[in-house]
């Protein structure tokens, strides 16, 4: 493992662990402090200083346009959904964008059933994407990283797993929109939200769910932490309304740490990101992961836990296949 990762790993700090209903978080901390600074993207969009739209007049499914009129970067997290134009899109990873910069990004679609303009431009959802369906876009886009140097994702298995989380979370969707189960499920996840609410200095969270590890995010500044805890939070907390079980609370410290272990030996593999830095991909056993790595800063790192079957996942359709060629 590249030194700058394993040196950002090895000294990540744990918090109080929390409990609430199957959902275990520990909250992460960092004492490595001299970072880069960038906007995230509430922030950017809140200012006027960001436009997302489509690449064209008629669109493309896997890319959007985003024009950074900032003097400084700005950061767009892997999982992170953009809402409007012809239909809602996540990124496929974390992006730096450069300063002063127009640049196309690789997206994948949420919302299979509309292909029409809502609006011009896209607005912040203030969702990102559950855990379990950030972890198989991980591990798809590596893939393609590997065979094809390229950023885009399995949008069949993304269309699928919506599919399953509306099933399952009993919400009827006009458009298949993943953002409609989140606004369904909004009193559920307050919940959530509540009890794991932002701790000072906090950088990063990781996360168990009925007693096993799910994943872990932690960024390299406190105030973009504090502005992207909710999205997280509430990524994870979608998990686990969707395994409902008991509260399991023993021996999850252990897990956490043997999953820190996990991490550090993953194999690794280094991409040049579509903005500022380096894009780090990581595999191993049951582990995936990436980090963003910019002037030998850690900027962004995730890790899930998945088993070799979650690793494989769904064929989509054939007609999903081919809805894709839009």
């Amino acid at each position: 493992m590249d030194p700058i990762v394993s040196n950002f790993l090895s000294k990540l700090e744990f918090g109080e662990l929390k409990i609430f209903h199957n959902m275990g978080v520990i909250p992460l901390f960092s004492p490595i402090n001299e970072t880069p600074q960038y906007l995230t993207l509430k922030e950017a969009l809140e200012k006027r200083l960001l436009t997302i739209t489509e690449v064209s007049q008629g669109g493309s499914v896997p890319e959007l346009k985003v024009v950074n009129k900032a003097e400084t970067p700005v950061l767009l997290l892997d999982g992170e959904e953009l809402a409007g134009a012809k239909q809602n899109r996540v990124l496929n990873t974390t992006i730096l964008l450069k300063e002063n910069s127009e640049t196309i990004i690789p997206v994948s679609c949420t919302e299979q059933g509309r292909w029409a303009y809502a609006t011009q431009a896209f607005a912040e959802s203030g969702n990102i994407m559950s855990h379990s369906l950030r972890a198989k876009k991980a591990s798809s886009v590596h893939q393609t990283l590997k065979e094809a140097v390229s950023y885009r994702g399995n949008q069949g298995e993304i269309w699928d797993g919506i599919d399953y989380l509306s099933a399952e979370m009993k919400v009827h969707s006009r458009t298949g929109a993943m953002r409609d189960v989140y606004e369904t499920k909004k009193e559920d996840l307050e919940g959530y939200m509540k009890a794991f609410e932002y701790i000072p200095h906090q950088k990063g969270i990781l996360v168990m769910v009925n007693g096993r590890v799910m994943g872990l995010d932690i960024l390299s500044l406190e105030p973009v932490y504090e502005t992207l805890h909710p999205k997280l939070v509430k990524s994870y907390a979608m998990d686990a309304l969707l395994q409902r079980g008991k509260k399991v609370d023993n021996g999850m410290l252990e897990k956490a740490r043997a999953f820190i272990g996990e991490a550090g030996e993953c194999k690794e593999e280094k991409f040049k990101s579509i903005g500022h830095g380096y894009d780090y991909r990581f595999e191993g056993p049951t582990v995936v992961g990436s980090a963003l790595v910019h002037q030998e800063t850690v900027i962004h790192m995730a890790f899930f836990e998945m088993t070799g079957g979650e690793k494989v996942g769904r064929m989509s359709s054939a007609s999903r296949r081919r809805r894709y060629r839009v």
